[in-house]
């Protein structure tokens, strides 16, 4: 067979084998762009992504440490209520500025008896506080019912079973029954009943009522007030 005839007869050959090799490649091209088409679309409705273990990690810390501030700030208030109560005075002066005129136990004609109470002098007006927690069982004129010679008066009841009373008062600013703090405004001081001058006649006393009375003032310095 000459040269010529069997390049005849191979050349298609030659071909049919190049044109199937293109064929093969192209559906492997066709298949990969369908395939990475579906992967696009999801084949369907998309799905998320489940949560890794550090996602789900970093959620939960997150949390505790919320949790953890939370329960701080609650400590802090806490320490901080308990600072102020310690703070806050147990006992306190009636008037915060004053001069001691009329002492306990002091004879003269102003009195009926001995001068039963510590007299505080100060002008018409002086806020005058509570010297120590308790509930008020007196409030009134007349001496709060102990006599007009006390004009208008108060009597505190405290917890250790002694009252204070706050006599010759301008204003009378609290009621009977009502509970109050230490250091707070109860009245104002003035010159009402048998009072001489503007002072605050203040008593310490084992009951609500007249002639009970004790010395106010080392009362007030066994609980630690400087009078």
């Amino acid at each position: 067979m000459s040269q010529r005839k069997l390049s005849r007869l191979t050349r298609p050959s030659v071909l049919r084998t190049r044109a199937g090799v293109l064929a093969a490649g192209l559906g492997v091209s066709l298949a990969a762009g369908t395939g990475a088409a579906f992967a696009a679309t999801g084949g369907g409705a998309a799905t998320a992504a489940p949560a890794t273990t550090s996602t789900v990690s970093a959620a939960s810390a997150v949390k505790q440490h919320a949790a953890a501030s939370k329960a701080d700030d609650v400590k802090a208030k806490a320490a901080k209520a308990k600072a102020d109560a310690k703070k806050a005075p147990s006992w306190t002066d009636p008037v915060k500025r004053y001069q001691l005129s009329a002492g306990f136990g002091l004879g003269g004609s102003r009195w009926a008896h001995k001068h039963s109470g510590q007299d505080f002098a100060v002008p018409v007006g002086t806020p005058v506080h509570a010297v120590h927690t308790g509930t008020v069982v007196k409030a009134g004129p007349n001496g709060a019912g102990d006599g007009p010679a006390y004009g208008n008066a108060i009597v505190i009841k405290h917890k250790d079973g002694t009252y204070s009373q706050y006599a010759h008062l301008s204003q009378i600013k609290v009621y009977v029954g009502e509970h109050v703090k230490t250091d707070k405004l109860i009245g104002l001081s003035g010159n009402t009943g048998n009072s001489s001058g503007p002072h605050l006649h203040f008593e310490i006393r084992t009951t609500p009522n007249y002639g009970s009375a004790v010395n106010p003032v080392p009362f007030l310095r066994s609980v630690g007030v400087k009078v």
